[in-house]
């Protein structure tokens, strides 16, 4: 498959009566983009917001990150199996606004009081630490407010605010039909170069099989006990990949994130130069028990062989026991004499002196670290609130205090911010030895 994406970039945004884009401005009708909002019933109310880098304007409620895009050429439309049927997408011409992204935000408590499966929602500073500490607080941010419906059952909650994000990006993406791109960049890896050694990206998705959303998608499909499958990296590109909406977390990649890949695109751009990108391997992981790891870690390498793969950059999302899932990959790919490069975040504390990871093997010989999730925060208070909170939760437990988002805020981690933990290495990182 071939795939053209034609950047767009902008650099302001407009609230106003109209949707153009023109000079890298994008005009955005914002009482049509409401009326598109309005039209499910499941959402009760709906504000429209633009902030920019630099502002002192906190977002609360965060739930999810969209790059405006639309299909132009090709078979299917952006976001398939959910704004549409489920075809194939990854050929053709896409085109997507560079510079801005859409953030929707929703008031919703959920009926799951308890546990890990509780929802969950994430703040955004454009400014000092916080926006320091996350990869979209750069962009200029048009913000969906959503109130929904009370009493939502989750999976109803998730395809409510996922709808409406992914229906307003569409849209504004539609303001670039007909217009010639600053950019188009070519992703194909039919054109490959035999002579050099084949690479395939493992990517792991912890999963849930008890929660209405197992928290990543396939053509709106969640992926629950699946063994690994491959895919073609331009689907991923072209938003054959969503998220649970009802639990945003520091630690979970957005739609954002699988729509800008870092690690696919490094590939991409190595290919045929320095390596050969062979595919991308989908690995569920987070199994209950020791057994079903090992049989998720054997499957996944055994597909990686019988891609004729040479080397394997191996990522994950998530945090906990779902780790030994990935080291236990590492293990049964290095075994059968595939290259491995582990691509992580780390733990350490508040000050780098903890464990950095939570399981360890031998073969683990290859890490990256894409920083710390442990880190400490202090934020200073802003000067605006954007969102449908005005207190925030800082921890998760039932019957968690409230604090007012006005307010400075500590995070002993980075759960709480939108982007907070970089999962694949999107950020620009270094390191000083001590």
């Amino acid at each position: 498959m071939r795939l053209e994406m034609a950047e767009f970039p902008v650099t302001r945004v407009n609230l106003g009566d109209k949707l153009e884009y023109s000079a890298k401005t994008l005009d955005v009708n914002e009482e049509e983009l409401l009326t598109l909002i309005r039209q499910d019933r499941r959402i009760r109310d709906a504000e429209v917001a633009v902030v920019t880098p630099g502002e002192r304007v906190r977002v609360t409620g965060v739930r999810d990150v969209v790059e405006p895009r639309i299909k132009v050429r090709g078979r299917g439309q952006v976001f398939p199996g959910i704004l549409g049927p489920v075809e194939p997408v990854g050929d053709g011409r896409t085109h997507h606004l560079s510079g801005m992204a859409v953030v929707v935000t929703a008031e919703y408590e959920g009926t799951i009081r308890a546990g890990t499966l509780v929802q969950r929602s994430t703040i955004l500073d454009m400014w000092g630490p916080g926006a320091e500490a996350s990869r979209f607080s750069s962009r200029i941010n048009l913000i969906l407010v959503l109130r929904l419906v009370e009493g939502l059952p989750e999976i109803e909650a998730h395809g409510a605010i996922q709808q409406a994000e992914y229906k307003v990006a569409k849209r504004l993406a539609e303001a670039t039909v007909g217009l010639e791109p600053a950019r188009v960049e070519v992703f194909d890896i039919d054109r490959a170069n035999s002579s050099l050694p084949r690479v395939v990206l493992i990517q792991g998705c912890l999963t849930d099989s008890v929660h209405p959303h197992s928290g990543v998608s396939y053509y709106g499909l969640s992926i629950r006990a699946s063994l690994a499958t491959m895919v073609h990296p331009n689907e991923l590109l072209d938003g054959a990949m969503g998220v649970d909406t009802t639990r945003c977390v520091g630690y979970y990649p957005t739609t954002w994130d699988w729509q800008n890949h870092p690690l696919i695109l490094g590939l991409y751009r190595e290919h045929s130069s320095s390596l050969s990108f062979a595919g991308v391997i989908l690995e569920r992981i987070r199994f209950e028990t020791y057994h079903g790891k090992e049989v998720a870690a054997h499957n996944t390498a055994e597909l990686a062989s019988s891609l004729r793969a040479d080397g394997a950059l191996i990522a994950w999302l998530g945090s906990g026991n779902a780790f030994v899932d990935v080291m236990r990959t590492v293990k049964a790919c290095e075994q059968r004499g595939i290259k491995t490069v582990l691509v992580t975040y780390e733990y350490g504390g508040k000050d780098g002196a903890d464990t950095p990871l939570l399981y360890y093997v031998p073969e683990a010989g290859a890490v990256v670290s894409t920083g710390s999730h442990d880190r400490w925060l202090e934020l200073p208070a802003p000067e605006r609130i954007v969102g449908p909170y005005e207190q925030v939760k800082l921890l998760t437990y039932p019957g968690a205090p409230l604090v007012s988002a006005k307010e400075p805020l500590r995070l002993d981690a980075r759960d709480m911010m939108v982007g907070g933990v970089d999962n694949w290495g999107s950020q620009a990182w270094t390191c000083r030895a001590y």
